[in-house]
């Protein structure tokens, strides 16, 4: 076996680990679940979810938390900025920032009523395929073109994006979204991850922050390369990027910062990933924050 397939090897095996510890939680109980897809492994314990703030769903954290979970090395402090005022009007389900199709309420409801008077865009309604443009589309991971499962329960889902490589199939993320708005046509909008072995815990979901933006988290894994973007709403450039950081071991703490240009009061997603074993992108993390003003 040549070291490099070694390393394949690996590394599948850690991301068979993400796919299965990340996919579970969602609403409050009475929601209907669905799967599709097959399952790569058995949930282990101790995964560090990070991305979104809880609601009803276990393994994530709330942007009115002071600290997140699965991160004491890498301290987040006091998020840089002010709070915007007026931002809390925007937010999904009154908790979750909106990082992905809409940025606002409004910009919901508009497309409910041009769905209910002529069908327009009905994968709004689809969870999978949300998220699987959402990585493509907005992210520009474009290889990532798989819903390996979903997860639905009530107003929450939980899809496993990936792709099929020559050494297996691969689950990069797992992409949280949340119905927003009322009415059983609600769309789904994108609200974060649930991160394990690649976690992005600084900037704290939900802070406002200033260019340049401290990134940080942990990661398992070998000979890792670690790319960070800031992702603007309507723009298919990064508003910023740094890359490429080395990075590797079992948990280890990462950290960088990351100069970017956008408008205050926009929220903006955050984005770490890596790759290069058998994918160009092999896991990526988000988070969701508020461009803070002047």
């Amino acid at each position: 076996m040549t070291l490099r397939t070694g390393r394949a090897a690996a590394l599948l095996a850690v991301l068979a680990v993400l796919g299965a510890a990340a996919g579970c939680g969602g609403a409050p109980s009475g929601g209907t679940a669905t799967a599709t897809g097959t399952a790569t492994a058995t949930r282990p314990t101790g995964g560090t979810p990070s991305g979104t703030p809880p609601s009803a769903s276990p393994g994530a954290r709330s942007p009115a938390a002071p600290s997140p979970t699965g991160s004491p090395a890498v301290s987040p402090g006091r998020p840089s900025g002010t709070p915007v005022p007026g931002g809390g009007d925007r937010l999904v389900a009154g908790r979750y920032q909106p990082l992905w199709p809409f940025s606002t309420p409004d910009e919901a409801r508009a497309w409910q009523r041009a769905y209910r008077s002529g069908g327009h865009q009905p994968w709004h309604l689809d969870p999978a395929a949300t998220a699987l443009r959402f990585t493509s589309d907005h992210l520009g991971f474009r290889d990532l073109d798989r819903a390996v499962s979903t997860r639905v329960e009530g107003d929450h889902a939980r899809v496993h994006v990936g792709q099929d490589t020559q050494e297996g199939r691969l689950v990069a993320a797992v992409v949280h979204l949340v119905r927003y708005g009322s009415g059983g046509d609600a769309p789904w909008e994108v609200v974060g991850t649930d991160d394990t072995t690649l976690t992005l815990t600084v900037p704290r979901y939900g802070a406002a922050v200033r260019s340049p933006v401290k990134v940080g988290g942990r990661i398992t894994g070998v000979d890792e390369s670690i790319r960070v973007e800031v992702r603007r709403p309507g723009s298919a450039a990064p508003a910023g990027e740094r890359c490429c950081l080395p990075a590797g071991g079992e948990r280890e703490p990462w950290s960088t910062s990351v100069t970017f240009r956008a408008v205050p009061g926009t929220t903006v997603t955050v984005v770490a990933s890596t790759g290069g074993h058998v994918a160009d992108v092999e896991r990526f993390a988000v988070t969701g924050v508020t461009v803070a003003g002047p």
